[in-house]
């Protein structure tokens, strides 16, 4: 497989979850990659693409920092002579609080880490990204930035319908560069962010898939195999869009799935 053969990829929130898949889907599609991520595992998923046959730097560091985000950037210039590929895929799960005890240090927090992360990644791999005239941005948004209404978390869905925002309007602000910008929008994926969510439904006995028209959740790779596609020559044309990965849930009835049930 070559889809993304010759290529360089930046990857952030790469220690687990859906950047740890899209690093490996990548890696096997033929990318160079610089992985990013607060935490030291990082180095665990370059570790698994170089065993696998591929290449990949790890880089400890805060996707939402500025400095951070242009080092980064100039590693996968000065490493692998270009980049082609910036998903911006770190964010936060902050705890669901009432209302009342939702505090502004919680909502800057989710702001600057979920929304202001993404707009450093298309600040800085569009600048590098313009003078050759190409280049794919991803952004990981989500299916609650749509409908806000099917989350409990209002700090989150509120970042992430910033994230899907600013997708759009970077269409005009890149107009004519050839640089793409689009989104991932991931329903309910089990991953390492959601993992303890995941757990205290299960331990509540709750089915987080009893809602979604296709009966499950979503795992990582399925989200991966979407910024493969956004990432590949595939998606030529594709700008400004985004791309609903939920299974159906956005556009369900929530009361379909629990009404069926009563009636069998």
């Amino acid at each position: 497989m070559s889809r993304l053969a010759g290529r360089t990829a930046i990857i952030t929130g790469a220690a687990s979850g859906i950047g740890r898949a899209a690093a490996l889907l990548f890696a096997a599609e033929g990318a160079r990659l610089v992985l990013i991520d607060l935490v030291e595992t990082v180095e665990e998923t370059a570790v698994a693409v170089r065993a696998s046959g591929g290449e990949a730097v790890a880089v400890v560091g805060d996707a939402a920092d500025e400095a951070c985000v242009r080092y980064t950037v100039d590693q996968a210039v000065a490493r692998f002579g270009a980049l082609d590929v910036y998903w911006a895929n770190a964010g936060i799960w902050p705890p669901r609080l009432p209302l009342d005890d939702q505090t502004p240090e919680l909502w800057m927090e989710v702001l600057r880490v979920n929304l202001v992360g993404v707009f450093l990644g298309l600040k800085h791999a569009s600048a590098v990204m313009i003078p050759r005239k190409k280049g794919s941005i991803i952004c990981t948004a989500s299916m609650v930035g749509l409908r806000g209404g099917r989350s409990a978390n209002p700090p989150y869905a509120a970042s992430k319908a910033g994230v899907i925002n600013l997708v759009e309007t970077s269409t005009t602000a890149l107009f004519g560069t050839g640089v793409r910008v689009n989104a991932v929008c991931p329903g309910a994926v089990e991953s390492g962010m959601t993992r303890e969510a995941f757990a205290q439904a299960r331990a509540a006995g709750i089915d987080l898939g009893a809602t979604i028209p296709l009966g499950r959740v979503a795992q990582p790779e399925q989200m991966a195999q979407i910024g493969l596609f956004l990432a590949s020559d595939e998606s030529s044309h594709v700008n400004g869009a985004f791309i609903v990965g939920d299974g159906g849930e956005t556009n369900a009835d929530p009361r379909g799935a629990r009404r069926d049930k009563r009636e069998e």
